[in-house]
């Protein structure tokens, strides 16, 4: 195995492989910065392209451009509040507040930093994983898949801020994303919900144009009422803190981004759960790992952990993803799924032969990530600064470019009119929460998890009965979402107890 592992290193560094690679480095990190289009779509278009490319060329290609992505997605998200992928919302929460605040390039530093560490994180489990994840992959079923969902909801306190209030209105935020979660048709029975006879929602509310609404639109507005740049009024030549601290950030902070990638990785290996989830949940698990309520109340106005912990799991979760992908067939997210189709393409078929035969070929892939992903950091950090310039430029300049950005990614996710008027829906919703401070983050989560828990649930009810509550998994499950339920409220319960103490 330790020869074939230095062996995908030196078919990856060939100078044709090579070449290859980064013409896919290249179209991944301009799809990245353009909202809506996403690596999925990229990937299944670039698929006629691998016909006459040798296996490790075709790999190095998609998988170099793929693993880029969600990097470059972070910059978009930071900059203007749009999320660059519908896997990198959860970085505006403190990416753009920082930018904002005038430290977008610490933002973009940070976000790239712990991007590169959750990608070579995802990559090294792949390598070290292939040989023993059949146990893990086989045990989780769809009750285990479902408790995970439920877990994921869980974090909604975490996210709701602090106070009875806060907790409060973070759960019914949730409640409307589980519900919005619902437009569409039913999975069992085929019955219309919510659909108000239209054709376009029978299919349920795609992510990005909701996404991108509940993000984009109230920044512009905001943007637009104050008049300034995005970072507002700074004293002169004080763009506040360079790439350079975000990386400093990412070491002070190291054991959050391993363990963030760690989550990112796990969320990876799921088969249906997605990055989107993986994000969130890495998210959460930042805000959980503040020491005290006054820690936990940056969160959210630019606490550059809220930017570490989503930018490591949104890159990790491509190493975990490939994971069931190479050893078993089993995609585990949509991108992974035209992966599979490319495998087919090359006349190899995924399973024990990647393992044996084609071991070469699977670390060639680890190399591929890792070495993407070091390239695409590198060159970034040149221009970075110069790209944070653009929060101090006029609003008035910057808001139709921004505005169309929005556009185009909520119209490409189905190319349908239907995109923008649910972008259009979610921007007077987002503004409206903003105005009455309650959270989005909640809504977000709870619309991602709804169809997956709900589908889980349906299989594992249909399939078990009322018995799958008893799998060992799922009661491991169920304990460890009442405690970050609990978790919360005992901290905030102290709190009170602490705060009477002194009164």
């Amino acid at each position: 195995m330790l020869d074939a592992f230095v062996q995908g290193l030196v078919i990856v560094l060939q100078w044709q492989t090579f070449l290859i690679m980064l013409l896919g480095i290249f179209l991944g990190f301009w799809v990245g910065l353009l909202p809506g289009l996403g690596g999925s779509t990229t990937l299944a278009l670039m698929l006629p392209f691998i016909y006459k490319m040798t296996p490790v060329e075709a790999f190095a290609f998609l998988l170099g451009m793929h693993s880029v992505v969600s990097t470059t997605g972070d910059i978009t998200s930071v900059l203007f509040g749009v999320p660059g992928e519908g896997t990198t919302a959860a970085t505006i929460l403190d990416g753009h507040a920082m930018a904002k605040r005038g430290e977008a390039g610490r933002a973009l530093g940070a976000a790239l930093m712990s991007s590169l560490v959750g990608a070579v994180v995802g990559s090294f489990a792949l390598a070290l994983a292939i040989p023993v994840v059949r146990p893990l992959v086989l045990t989780f079923g769809a009750p285990e898949l479902f408790m995970l969902a439920i877990v994921g909801i869980a974090f909604i306190s975490s996210l709701s801020g602090e106070g009875g209030r806060g907790l409060l209105r973070g759960f019914l935020a949730g409640l409307l994303g589980l519900m919005i979660a619902l437009v569409g048709q039913d999975p069992q029975a085929g019955v219309q919900r919510f659909t108000f006879s239209q054709l376009y929602l029978w299919g349920g509310l795609d992510l990005v144009p909701v996404l991108v609404g509940l993000f984009a639109i109230p920044e512009i507005i905001d943007l637009a009422i104050r008049g300034t740049s995005i970072a507002g009024e700074l004293p002169k030549g004080s763009l506040a803190k360079g790439a350079w601290d975000g990386v400093k950030d990412t070491f002070r902070h190291f054991w959050l981004t391993i363990r963030c990638s760690l989550v990112g990785t796990f969320i990876g290996i799921m088969p249906g759960l997605g990055g989107g989830v993986a994000q969130w949940i890495a998210y959460g698990h930042a805000v959980q790992s503040a020491h005290d309520a006054k820690e936990r109340t940056g969160f959210g106005k630019g606490d550059v952990r809220g930017v570490l912990g989503p930018g490591a799991a949104n890159n990790s979760k491509e190493g975990g993803a490939l994971i069931p992908t190479v050893a078993f067939g089993v995609p585990g997210s949509s991108a992974m799924a035209i992966l599979l189709g490319a495998f087919f393409l090359q006349g190899i078929a995924p399973g024990p032969d990647m393992l044996d035969k084609h071991l070469t070929l699977t670390f060639s892939m680890v190399w591929t990530m890792v070495i993407a992903n070091i390239i695409t950091v590198v060159l970034s950090f040149f221009f970075l600064n110069q790209l944070a310039k653009l929060t101090v430029v006029r609003g008035t300049v910057l808001i139709p470019f921004v505005l169309f950005l929005a556009f185009i990614g909520s119209y490409t996710s189905n190319n349908h009119i239907g995109d923008l008027l649910v972008f259009l829906v979610f921007g007077v919703l987002g503004y409206l929460m903003i105005r009455a401070s309650w959270p989005r983050a909640p809504l977000v989560l709870g619309f991602v998890l709804g169809k997956i828990a709900e589908n889980n649930f349906y299989i594992s009810t249909i399939r078990y009965g009322g018995s799958w509550m008893l799998r060992p998994v799922v009661l491991i499950l169920i304990v460890l979402s009442v405690v970050v339920v609990l978790y919360p409220l005992i901290r905030l319960r102290k709190g009170s107890d602490v705060s009477e103490t002194v009164a």
